[in-house]
């Protein structure tokens, strides 16, 4: 009897564009696709945890349609492998890198055990993130040089979409994915989140058909906050329902049709590679500031302002309508993150690894690398940060970017999304959906005090 391969699945729940699948399906032999909720994989925060949980399941779908199967295991990857490969002969195991610390140790240990042979392949980004080189051979640490090594370079074409999987004459067992909990930590907020997540690859294509159709305003209509213009495809990339390669190739070709928005999109994908090739040569970025020295900046650590952020009780309303939007649906319009992460830690001084945790906790599109890189931009201690006196005026950027004031509305008064946000919320915060909160903070004092501690921190 053939010996079947074992295609560990992580971040790769999706048929096309996925070359461990490929490769897999290249040896000829029967396949086994695995999933496995190891320790590294149940430590995910609340929400990213739960929309795997959602990506898992409907891939499970799709395999059984295709006349597969999606083995459920638990327990340490070595160990459930090592199980596997004995139960069915495999020789062989292949998977797609992850690129954060704690993924890199188990993958590595993983490579390091006497068992069947582990192949590994690229695919969770554009590029490999050692792929992308300085001329003198380091990591790049600004943004354009990259984005223009990697133009050059190119993208390698999506890998093909099967039409059919190979299966075992025999499969070995499986857990159930219900018995996993995987959204225990939700709570109530569950409900309310699954509303608006879009799950699963073929979800996902039918999001890229819409981002095409509005590619011609895409370059204007993404920083307006009241037409929900962004492309959304962040929550399906994270879970790897979509391939990167598929986005670039589709947005280089609308490119080529002269759609005016797709070399923004192509940058943004690009700037999603960055920070993942900043994650590989920097473990650290997720907890440690990337620049020396800021060690010394007077961050406030967790603190009751903080707090009423979190509870989007600030006073601020573009800041509050931001924050009650990820409560309820897990995700948060881009402006809107880059105006919330000014506010905590330049108007309240407040580290940003806080709110950072806080995105980690309540983002289903939550992405290591990404949200490392993009905290740490805001707050000015990260790789090609914004400048220092770079500091949002959330009301003037509500008039700029909500001018209609429909974005605040949405989730300030009396509308479904507000309703939804107090139905997901924990009883224990004790919010009054009819209460105002008053504002934490002077918006001029608090540039005041920032623009201060910045001066201070750049002296020697």
């Amino acid at each position: 009897m053939t010996a079947p391969v074992l295609l560990w699945l992580r971040r790769d729940l999706r048929i096309g564009d996925n070359p461990a699948l490929t490769a897999a399906l290249a040896t000829g032999r029967p396949l086994i696709p695995v999933f496995i909720l190891d320790p590294e994989t149940e430590a995910l925060a609340a929400a990213p945890k739960w929309r795997l949980g959602q990506a898992i399941g409907v891939f499970a779908q799709t395999l059984e349609r295709l006349g597969s199967r999606l083995i459920l295991r638990r327990g340490d990857a070595v160990q459930v492998l090592t199980d596997l490969a004995h139960d069915t002969g495999a020789e062989e195991v292949h998977l797609t890198r992850l690129h954060d610390a704690a993924s890199r140790r188990r993958d590595d240990r993983v490579a390091a055990t006497e068992g069947p042979r582990v192949v590994v392949h690229h695919g969770h980004t554009l590029h490999a993130p050692d792929a992308i080189r300085t001329k003198t051979g380091g990591y790049y640490r600004v943004y354009t040089p990259f984005w223009n090594t990697l133009r050059q370079m190119g993208v390698d074409a999506p890998a093909p979409t099967p039409d059919r999987l190979n299966p075992p004459d025999r499969w070995p067992a499986s857990d159930r994915l219900e018995t996993w909990g995987m959204g225990a930590a939700m709570n109530r907020g569950a409900d309310v989140v699954a509303r608006f997540a879009v799950v699963g690859e073929a979800a996902a294509q039918r999001r890229l058909g819409a981002l095409l159709d509005g590619l011609d305003g895409y370059v204007r209509a993404r920083d307006d906050m009241t037409s929900r213009a962004t492309s959304g495809m962040s929550e399906n990339l994270t879970y790897g329902e979509i391939g990167p390669r598929t986005l670039w190739h589709t947005a280089m070709d609308a490119l080529q049709n002269g759609a005016p928005g797709a070399e923004t999109f192509l940058r943004e994908l690009a700037w999603r590679d960055f920070a993942h090739h900043l994650l590989w040569h920097v473990p650290t970025l997720p907890d440690q500031h990337w620049r020396e020295g800021w060690d010394r900046f007077p961050w406030r650590a967790d603190n009751p302002d903080a707090e009423a952020w979190r509870r989007a009780q600030t006073g601020e309303p573009i800041v509050d309508a931001a924050l009650r939007e990820v409560f309820a649906t897990g995700t948060m319009h881009n402006r809107a993150r880059m105006i919330v992460a000014s506010f905590l830690t330049k108007h309240l001084l407040t580290d940003w690894r806080v709110g950072a945790r806080w995105f980690e906790e309540t983002l289903i599109d939550w992405d290591p690398a990404s949200n490392a890189l993009n905290w740490q931009w805001v707050a000015g201690c990260g790789p090609d940060a914004s400048p220092y006196f770079r500091i949002f005026n959330p009301a003037a950027q509500a008039e700029k970017f909500d001018a209609k004031r429909r974005y605040r509305d949405r989730w300030l008064t009396d509308t479904p999304e507000l309703r939804a946000f107090f139905e997901a919320v924990p009883r224990s915060w004790k919010l009054d959906p009819k209460a105002r909160p008053e504002p934490i903070i002077d918006l001029k004092g608090g540039r005041e005090r920032a623009l201060l501690a910045y001066a201070r921190q750049r002296q020697p």
